[in-house]
């Protein structure tokens, strides 16, 4: 099985917990697990609760929500409806920078499925369902690792779109129960009723370091496993960080460890600037990132976010602006297309980055006043966390917006270094030498083709999300001009 994983390289700072192992096995199956970590003794619902509550153990995935709290919830409406619930395992990750979950459920998935299975039959659930990206490891490994183990309730594997905003709570619900995974339009609580289908069951959902975190410290007992991390955040977190033209290295390390010394660990200078918290995160000048305390307080200091962990580099021989207006133009793609924030304000924002890029004088304010406008309004985080990535790129990126807009520019190259997936999606052409001007295209796809001063198309190549194709193909099909086509990506 091993040969057929693409597996991320895993090291640690202190002792290793969740990575425990993977220095002498390439995956733990259930015979390697057991070793390494002990079989768990079950546990009562109030048991277990105390001990979530003892560690103040949190969400994983970026949210940072108390996972007692949430299980509380999900009891009560189990409780007021009479269902039992359903436990749900969050491995569908759609950022391009963050792999701790996917190593997790690829190198180490019985770990995972620990803590699932202490949360069934503590909280009596009906089933367990682990949800990974199609076409990643844990599609091969979550399978073969149910099949070695007896479970407490029945289990299944959910393979979901690799998209950025399949792993949103709401999305991971909707494909769980055979709909497209999107995040809903209008919010709702899991706990109150998510995975199951017709029966729409009260579900306990946290991403998959979560259940790992969960396992490890049923294993480890509060006091033990408080002898790492900070006395607010005790135990480890799994990082990943990103190296320019090789994969990516899953770190763990105490909460509270600073960033400096694991960027050394990993022989990756600070670069003009460091990402903490991956594509909804927030970047950090050099100075600041190497003495940030990589914990929710450490980094709300510098006001950042942890987020799910993910770290990136911005290396000094690139662009730092090409390289943002990139992330922001596949953010601006990969939304739901359901609400005003993300089918105008972003596509609005990447564009303006983009001409910011470019040198365009008026683009730093049409930038700034895009994503303001998309702040607070989504259906999910999306918009927020775009904005918190763009907005922070701007302040510690300053002097190449100067340079951008008072000279000839930064004078380097987009060499493309943050992580993004290759390229799927069509892309909508402008032939210049047919253009004569018309604008219909403008009308027929307000938020895809906008004018410039002169009433043409203000760019000659524009990524369309998969929600703008119905519109894309209306502007080619009724262009007087016959100036537009579809190119199809990849």
């Amino acid at each position: 099985m091993s040969a057929a994983l693409e597996l991320p390289e895993v090291r640690w700072l202190g002792s290793a917990r969740l990575t425990a192992g993977l220095d002498r096995h390439q995956r733990l199956d259930l015979a390697a697990h057991s070793r390494v970590h002990p079989p768990l003794a079950d546990r009562t619902r109030a048991n277990l609760l105390e001990l979530a509550e003892d560690v103040d153990l949190r969400g994983r995935g970026g949210a940072g929500f108390p996972f007692a709290r949430k299980a509380r919830a999900t009891l009560a409406g189990a409780d007021r409806s009479g269902a039992r619930p359903v436990i749900v395992v969050n491995g569908a990750e759609g950022e391009p920078p963050s792999a701790k979950d996917a190593m997790l459920l690829a190198r180490a998935p019985h770990l995972v499925l620990d803590g699932a299975c202490l949360a069934a039959v503590a909280f009596g659930a009906e089933e367990i369902v682990i949800g990974v990206a199609a076409g990643s490891p844990g599609e091969i490994s979550v399978p073969a690792a149910l099949a070695e183990r007896d479970l407490p309730c029945p289990a299944r594997t959910v393979c979901l779109p690799e998209r950025f905003v399949s792993g949103e709570s709401g999305a991971l619900i909707r494909g769980v129960n055979g709909q497209p995974a999107l995040p809903p339009a209008v919010k709702a609580r899991a706990a109150d009723g998510g995975a199951g289908g017709v029966r729409q069951r009260p579900t306990l959902l946290s991403n998959a370091e979560t259940w790992a975190q969960l396992a490890v410290a049923a294993q480890l007992g509060p006091e033990a496993y408080a002898a790492v991390g900070t006395a607010a955040e005790p135990g480890t977190v799994l990082l990943t960080v990103n190296r320019v033209g090789t994969g990516p290295l899953v770190v763990e390390v105490p909460a509270g460890t600073r960033l400096g010394p694991v960027l050394d660990a990993c022989a990756i200078p600070p670069g003009d600037g460091v990402l903490v918290g991956g594509y909804h995160g927030t970047w950090l000048h050099p100075v600041d990132a190497a003495g940030a305390q990589l914990s929710r307080a450490g980094l709300a200091a510098l006001g950042g976010t942890l987020g799910a962990g993910a770290i990136a580099v911005l290396p000094a021989d690139t662009c730092a602006l090409g390289e943002v207006a990139l992330v922001a133009a596949w953010l601006a793609a990969e939304s739901a297309g359901q609400c005003g924030p993300c089918k105008r304000g972003l596509p609005d924002a990447a564009e303006a980055f983009a001409a910011l890029a470019a040198g365009q004088p008026s683009a730093l304010e049409q930038a700034r006043s895009a994503l303001g406008a998309a702040k607070g309004g989504g259906a999910c985080s999306h918009p927020d966390g775009t904005a918190r990535f763009v907005l922070s790129a701007l302040d510690v990126f300053a002097p190449d917006v100067d340079a951008h807009l008072s000279g000839p520019g930064c004078g380097r190259p987009v060499r493309g270094v943050l992580p993004l997936p290759r390229a799927e999606g069509a892309r909508l052409e402008v032939d210049w030498s047919r253009c004569s001007g018309h604008g219909l295209c403008a009308v027929l796809a307000p938020g895809l083709v906008r004018l410039g001063p002169h009433g043409y198309p203000s760019s000659s190549s524009v990524p369309v999300a998969r929600w703008q194709e119905h519109g894309a193909r209306r502007a080619v099909n009724q262009c007087p001009a016959l100036a537009l086509r579809m190119r199809p990506g990849g």
